[in-house]
């Protein structure tokens, strides 16, 4: 296995989604992902970055966790994700987590559920994507991941349009969900000018728009047993700046 992994950025900011919202967390950006999602924001991290060594890495992300006092989830302060693009792609990226681990540090990983889950460090909380229509990616979704959920992990619908909601009421059903992990219902965030990468799927055809007053009510009358969120960051700084 590689002892190295592409990077496009490490950072400190707040947890801005999942359970750990408003939690300090270092962030650790993998380059490259396999999938075009017709909302994503971060099509930047597709093709930038460098590759540094693991120990580099883990060095910078210690250097950034410096000061900080106290524990989360069984682990220190500050939390670590490693996120994307999409960070399965890069196998180094499991070990680099374990060593994460084995430094006493809560580690989350952001995947698109695309990938495997399967055969990581069982300490590592997986929050795994299920990508509903408007993503483009639907089909794309390995279902086989499902039955690999424990009740650390977290499952994230990004939700933009009445069909995405339909289908993940479906798919909450279907997998019987709500006995697995908490379940996230993420409204979409509009893309700005400098985000929307000419990369990206369209929306399918004959999606009806959902604004996020419409998500929050339909979760309410239909009592789902789910975690309404938006993205956090994004109403403390701009919406297209990065490092945040």
């Amino acid at each position: 296995m590689s002892d190295s992994l592409v990077i496009n950025e490490i950072y400190l900011s707040l947890q801005g989604e999942s359970t750990f919202a408003g939690l300090p967390c270092v962030f650790v950006r993998l380059t490259g992902c396999n999938l075009r999602c017709s909302y994503c924001d971060t099509a930047y991290a597709f093709t930038e970055g460098r590759r540094r060594p693991m120990a580099e890495i883990i060095t910078e992300v210690k250097r950034l966790a410096e000061g900080y006092e106290g524990r989360v989830g069984g682990g220190r302060l500050p939390l670590v994700q490693l996120t994307g693009g999409e960070p399965l792609l890069q196998p180094a990226a499991a070990e680099l987590m374990r060593r994460l681990c084995d430094d006493g540090f809560t580690v989350l990983v952001e995947t698109s559920g695309a990938q495997d889950i399967s055969k990581l460090d069982p300490r590592i909380r997986r929050i795994m994507d299920l990508k509903a229509p408007s993503s483009g990616e639907s089909a794309r979704n390995r279902l086989e991941n499902i039955s690999d959920l424990r009740p650390a992990d977290e499952v994230k619908f990004v939700l933009g349009t009445r069909e995405d909601y339909a289908w993940a009421k479906q798919m909450l059903a279907d997998h019987g969900l709500v006995e697995r992990c908490p379940l996230l219902f993420s409204w979409v965030s509009p893309l700005t000018a400098l985000q929307r990468d000419k990369s990206l799927k369209a929306a399918p055809n004959g999606q009806t728009p959902m604004n996020r007053r419409e998500l929050a009510e339909a979760i309410l009358a239909d009592r789902l047993a789910v975690r309404f969120q938006l993205q956090m960051h994004k109403f403390v700084w701009p919406a297209d700046e990065r490092g945040v």
